[in-house]
């Protein structure tokens, strides 16, 4: 296989034994047409000049990369799935396929699938994944990387020619593997199987392994798990303040779906706010709103707690607690400079969370004003023209929008937002939005007359929505 100078295996999870996986073999699919390829990424891990028909070896057939793991791994782990326990969950439709090293920072990067086949626990499930899955989830993790939000990456999506059987969209369906790529699959449920399971051996092992594989400075504090735990909080929290400002809400914030890095992944029943509602939630089987938009954060914080109580043989409940205290400012924190970062403003002080962030996130409910127009429109400090240009331009001269307006333009500018204004995807006459009706748009001729045009010009059109604000965002974490 023709891997380049950049290609660095690293494939270290296994090295963890035997309790922490199973050794499982991929389905094998009737048909492998490629649909989307990510070699912005690919590059990353030196993948990018593979051929398609390599690609396809590689991420539908599952043939080995060299030098990495023989036999992909479903990982094994626990979660509170809507805060009720649950120990017969695992990899179920996935598997660890391989690690390698990212050639710009050197940190380990995960190639995971989804809808690979069955696997121990698979439960009654077939193992698959719907092709409008795969698109809704690449769409996702585009549209959030676009907007600067720590998330994995869809790395490839191929259609495998099969008729799956589903309750939740017209059936039969069309079926697809995904390939994910990520800096961890470590969960928050995998550390509560072993507590579960009383195996501190194991406990401790994982420990370890996520200090000096993911959080390597906490090994040199006095308590390197409760610094490790520290550190978790931290970015959990602007995972969640990074969710608020892009308007997204995640739909299934389980145990078993929090990462140790702070980064998002596993986008089933997602949903971008079509305006700012505190209440609205993205699944539809979410009957009590636990995970609502604006309860995110305080799930993710009860997530953590959870973490916090697996880790309790292993340190003291007060280097614990403490450590969790760190989640609330660290959320206000990143949401300041969150907010302030995509308005185009050189400014995040703590104040700012009530002279403007909850002012405008507030006018934005109040008036019901799309939520990534009002970005789009005020960025840079609502500029007359913008304001003027905009659909909603009678909406920012009413009471609710006048005060924090007012507090924009007196607030000082970055360096960034004049290079941002200057991107050709700020002449648009709307923002990319990326909205149930939007998805639906895209999926509706790809079902009907197998039409991919609308999905890759999303592609193109959230790629220049990144590179725009680009110069806004890079430097938020």
């Amino acid at each position: 296989m023709p891997v380049n100078a950049a290609y660095r295996p690293d494939p270290r999870h296994q090295g963890l034994g035997p309790e922490f996986f199973d050794r499982v073999a991929p389905a094998r699919f009737p048909r492998a047409d490629l649909r989307f390829r990510n070699d912005r990424w690919a590059a990353r891990i030196g993948l990018d000049n593979l051929t398609d028909a390599e690609w396809v070896a590689h991420f539908a057939q599952f043939e080995p990369l060299p030098g990495n793991l023989q036999a992909p791994l479903a990982l094994r782990y626990h979660g509170h799935q809507f805060q009720s326990y649950n120990p017969n969950i695992g990899d179920g439709r996935g598997f660890l396929f391989a690690q390698a090293r990212d050639a710009q920072d050197n940190r380990l990067l995960d190639l995971a699938t989804k809808g690979s086949g069955t696997t121990p626990w698979s439960r009654s499930g077939d193992g698959r994944l719907t092709l409008k899955g795969g698109i809704r989830e690449v769409l996702a993790t585009e549209m959030l990387e676009a907007l600067g939000c720590y998330t994995s990456k869809s790395f490839s999506l191929i259609e495998t020619g099969e008729a799956l059987q589903r309750n939740d969209e017209p059936s039969p369906t069309r079926s697809a593997v995904l390939v994910r790529l990520g800096h961890s699959h470590v969960r928050i449920g995998t550390f509560q199987r072993f507590a579960h399971q009383g195996d501190l051996e194991s406990l401790r092992a994982l420990t370890d392994y996520a200090i000096t594989t993911y959080w390597p400075n906490a090994a040199a504090a006095a308590d390197p798990v409760a610094a490790f735990l520290k550190s978790t909080a931290g970015a959990v929290a602007m995972m969640a303040a990074e969710w608020f400002v892009a308007g997204f809400v995640h739909g299934v914030l389980n145990t078993d779906n929090t990462v140790i890095t702070g980064e998002s992944f596993d986008y089933g029943p997602w949903r971008f706010l079509p305006y700012a509602d505190a209440g609205f939630t993205a699944a539809y089987f979410d009957e009590s709103g636990l995970y609502a938009f604006g309860r995110q954060a305080g799930a993710i914080s009860w997530n953590l707690q959870r973490l916090a109580e697996c880790l309790l043989p292993l340190s003291t409940e007060a280097h614990l607690v403490e450590a969790l205290e760190g989640y609330g400012p660290a959320f206000e924190s990143a949401l300041v400079r969150g907010t302030m970062a995509r308005l185009g403003l050189a400014t995040d002080k703590q104040g700012d969370m009530d002279a403007l962030a909850r002012p405008f996130y507030a006018a934005m409910s109040r008036s019901r004003c799309g939520f990534e127009r009002a970005f789009f429109d005020l960025v840079g400090g609502a500029l007359p023209e913008r304001m003027l240009a905009s659909p909603h331009a009678e909406v920012y001269e009413t009471d609710v929008w006048q005060p924090v307006i007012a507090k924009l333009r007196e607030m000082p500018k970055s360096a960034a937002a004049q290079e941002t204004l200057a991107h050709p995807y700020f002449e648009r006459q709307a923002p990319v939005t990326m909205l149930i009706e939007d998805m639906e748009g895209i999926w509706a001729p790809i079902a009907a007359a197998d039409d991919w045009s609308a999905f890759y010009s999303m592609i193109a059109d959230i790629r220049s929505m990144g590179a725009a604000h680009a110069p806004l965002l890079t430097s938020r974490r």
